[in-house]
């Protein structure tokens, strides 16, 4: 019952992010044989990829890209999640859109313990192709605003053994805008072949 007390205002705001995903992964998914709409707008960025070099928005802009929050330590969503993305990387690779018409960018919130090396380390446990595949990483309030302001992803806590976050996918067309948010546990639903065919929807658009 302390615990309870003592976290009410995390599980009340927990509630209120799993509702918000609902909603925008419904409205994602019931539009998937039309045009995609517009949900807003991604922020501008300037983060560290595990070569060092700096990325920002810019850098990734012109192709469709599938967007993830994630931390390496994370011991359930995250690493099924990225499996997903790899398998989704391998459908891309076989036709040949991989890297040349789409991109997946993976963004850690959590600068402390995910170092260059050891999101390297997480990525290349799924056979990451970097060529078409950033991983990031920054200031961890920095990467909190991104997700919440560009793509309504909530994260809270401050360290690996307390973090708790919405696990959705976004969809990000070649102009920097958000077109589709994707609740990574509907499985039925979300699979590496709806996000292939939801990125190449986007491909053709001008």
């Amino acid at each position: 019952m302390q615990t309870l007390k003592r976290y009410k205002w995390t599980w009340l705001l927990l509630l209120l992010a799993l509702g918000l995903a609902i909603y925008l992964a419904v409205i994602s998914l019931g539009g998937r044989n039309d045009k995609l709409p517009v949900i807003g707008e991604v922020q501008d960025f300037s983060l560290e990829n595990v070569d060092g070099r700096q990325i920002t928005l810019a850098d990734t802009e012109g192709k469709p890209r599938l967007v993830y929050f994630f931390f390496t330590e994370c011991p359930d969503v995250c690493p099924i999640t990225t499996f997903m993305l790899s398998q989704t990387q391998d459908l891309l690779i076989k036709d040949g859109s991989f890297g040349k018409d789409v991109e997946f960018v993976s963004i850690s919130f959590d600068p402390k313990n995910d170092t260059r090396e050891a999101i390297k380390t997480f990525a290349d446990r799924f056979h990451a192709d970097y060529s078409g595949w950033y991983f990031l990483r920054g200031d961890q309030e920095q990467v909190r605003n991104l997700a919440a302001d560009s793509f309504k992803v909530l994260i809270y806590g401050d360290n690996k053994d307390n973090f708790a976050h919405a696990n959705l996918i976004g969809l990000v067309d070649r102009h920097n805008r958000l077109r589709g948010l994707y609740d990574a546990g509907e499985t039925e639903n979300v699979t590496p072949e709806f996000l292939a065919g939801e990125l190449k929807k986007l491909i053709g658009e001008k």
